[in-house]
């Protein structure tokens, strides 16, 4: 099977409330979708978690685009066999943008795996038919708004919650949200690179708070400053924007710098890298969990079959629909007490809702084939 036609269109998604971390505000999360048709009739969908600006990572929403369109679909265009395992070499003459190639290559795991009949669960080797979520919690405009939110999560069912943290809002949100809802509660904290290590001091005072794990404090480049607060703290040391590659991922684990690894598909260039990553952290016995980028139900629906990996032993943040979004493109993803069900259908297991990605399609869809590239 070789791809036919391919296809990108960017949706926008009004978020039911702003979602604050430390890099900025969101109130409409722009995707970026992308649909191939094999020559045997079957179609896959990708979805690139970019932002609208390069401010999480140096990848954003139009760039990415331009990217898929003036080069990764030529050279997919090109291959003779569409085998998922050969997108990645297909692809590494051009450097970086391991959200574009992450999109492009779901897409054509998607498309071979509903040829096959097989779900992306199965082909990962995921074991479990359900996946124990969590929530992220957004830095609030205040501590009794912070409460609330909390409290709708916690009476929702979910299994961890997470606050967003940075300088000036976090000690206090910790303690309070700690203490209003007991030492049974799994809570984490993400700060999303907002401290420098001079802030390590500060940061240790969380330890008298039990957090699970306190999330890249540090840049994503400074190893060195994040085994040095390793060292200096209790709470585990969890890396997320310095796991780029299942490279980085063994450089960050050998320098001590995390005992926790955060995996997100889109950035580290796919699912097959994420294996990869979860592969050699289960073999180091290090824990990994599956974090989220404000997806679609396209996307968290893979991240579920991720997640279904044995070493996936904390919770994700795969929220519900609920959670983010009142309409998906997608059938809703609904929360079971704390888990939600892996999808067991071919490829990703889910299609965008004709109606709905029509509503939320900004611009006109583009459609390419290899003679129009």
């Amino acid at each position: 099977m070789r791809i036919a036609e391919a296809e990108l269109r960017t949706v926008a998604l009004p978020l039911l409330t702003p979602f604050r971390t430390s890099l900025g505000t969101q109130t409409v999360r722009r995707a970026l979708l992308v649909r191939v048709r094999g020559t045997e009739g079957e179609e896959g969908w990708g979805e690139c978690v970019a932002e609208d600006e390069p401010t999480y990572s140096p990848e954003y929403l139009e760039g990415a685009a331009d990217l898929i369109r003036r080069f990764l679909l030529p050279a997919l265009f090109a291959l003779p066999d569409l085998d998922p395992a050969g997108v990645a070499p297909a692809l590494a003459h051009l450097r970086g943008h391991p959200m574009a190639k992450a999109a492009v290559e779901t897409a054509v795991l998607d498309a071979v795996l509903k040829a096959r009949g097989l779900s992306l669960a199965a082909y990962l080797g995921g074991v479990r038919r359900s996946v124990r979520v969590g929530v992220s919690v957004g830095i609030a405009t205040g501590l009794d708004a912070l409460l609330d939110t909390v409290d709708r999560h916690v009476s929702a069912g979910y299994a961890r919650i997470k606050l967003k943290i940075e300088p000036g809002w976090d000690l206090e949100p910790v303690r309070l949200v700690r203490e209003t809802f007991g030492a049974g509660l799994m809570l984490t904290a993400d700060a999303n690179t907002a401290y420098t290590p001079a802030d390590a001091r500060h940061l240790a005072r969380l330890d008298a708070y039990d957090l699970t794990l306190l999330e890249q404090p540090f840049a994503p480049d400074d190893l060195d400053g994040h085994a040095r607060l390793a060292a200096r703290m209790d709470t585990p040391i969890c890396l997320d924007e310095s796991i780029t590659s299942a490279r980085a991922a063994t450089a960050a684990i050998r320098a001590r710098a995390c005992s926790i690894v955060n995996i997100k598909p889109g950035r580290v260039g796919g699912y097959l890298e994420a294996r990869r990553i979860h592969d050699l952290a289960l073999a180091a016995d290090v824990p990994v969990w599956c974090g989220g980028m404000l997806e679609t139900g396209l996307g968290r629906m893979a991240n579920l079959a991720l997640a279904s990996l044995p070493g996936f032993t904390l919770p994700g943040d795969i929220s519900a629909t609920a959670r983010y979004y009142e309409r998906d493109i997608t059938a809703p993803v609904v929360l079971d007490g704390d888990s939600i069900a892996v999808p067991e259908g071919p490829g990703i297991g889910v299609t965008p809702d004709p109606a709905a990605l029509e509503a939320f399609t900004s611009g006109p869809p583009e459609r390419l084939t290899p003679d129009t590239l």
